[in-house]
């Protein structure tokens, strides 16, 4: 239980980037007010917490729907999020756990961004999307872990909705080297998890049987 938490939150918190998002949302809204900011600070992160856990109770669905199996989505999910890992380490930006430069441009022209693009797909983006599909699935029919894994979202979307409060904070007290410190510890982490995703669902998949 306490493991499947651990790894969740941690998987959770390297696609979601917390402290990335929380430095995006400072730049994005430098010239809006207090109230303002923590209005589009909770619109955003509630209307993220809606899109995500559609995925996580509406994934399994989709899944048989598309006739996608279990070992498919490990497999692809692991190739995703080893994408990511492998941006978090070097520093780069992808347009998986950020925005791009194009959706960046247009977000500093909108006066509310708690929907885009705070909600998606800085927060609910392609990443944590996958993630999610996959580390509910990944225990499917067992309950106690789902729960696990569904507590640790929360947890990682309410440290989001923190940060995102105390994001002219956040900026100025961990600067660029502190974020990319964060990112590639987490980097790291997340690129050993997809591959032990990818092993699992090759395994799973009965080619090599």
């Amino acid at each position: 239980m306490l493991e499947t938490f651990v790894i969740a939150f941690t998987t959770f918190f390297a696609t979601i980037g917390p402290v990335d998002v929380a430095v995006l949302y400072a730049a994005m809204t430098h010239g809006s007010g207090a109230h303002a900011k923590r209005i589009m600070a909770l619109r955003g992160s509630f209307i993220a917490f809606v899109i995500l856990a559609s995925f996580a109770f509406g994934g399994r669905l989709m899944l048989e729907t598309l006739g996608i199996s279990l070992a498919a989505l490990k497999v692809a999910g692991g190739i995703l999020l080893l994408l990511i890992a492998i941006d978090m380490v070097f520093a780069r930006n992808s347009g998986m756990t950020s925005t791009t430069d194009e959706e960046q441009d247009e977000a500093l022209h909108k006066t509310d961004v708690s929907v885009f693009p705070l909600a998606t797909p800085l927060i609910a983006g392609p990443g944590s999307m996958g993630a999610t599909m996959l580390l509910m699935a990944n225990h499917q029919g067992d309950t106690l872990a789902q729960s696990a894994v569904f507590g640790a979202l929360v947890a990682v979307l309410l440290l989001t909705l923190l940060l995102l409060l105390l994001a002219s904070q956040v900026q100025r007290l961990l600067g660029v080297t502190g974020m990319h410190v964060i990112s590639r510890v987490f980097g790291v982490l997340l690129s050993a998890l997809a591959v032990q995703f990818m092993f699992d669902g090759l395994a799973e998949s009965g080619l090599f049987g």
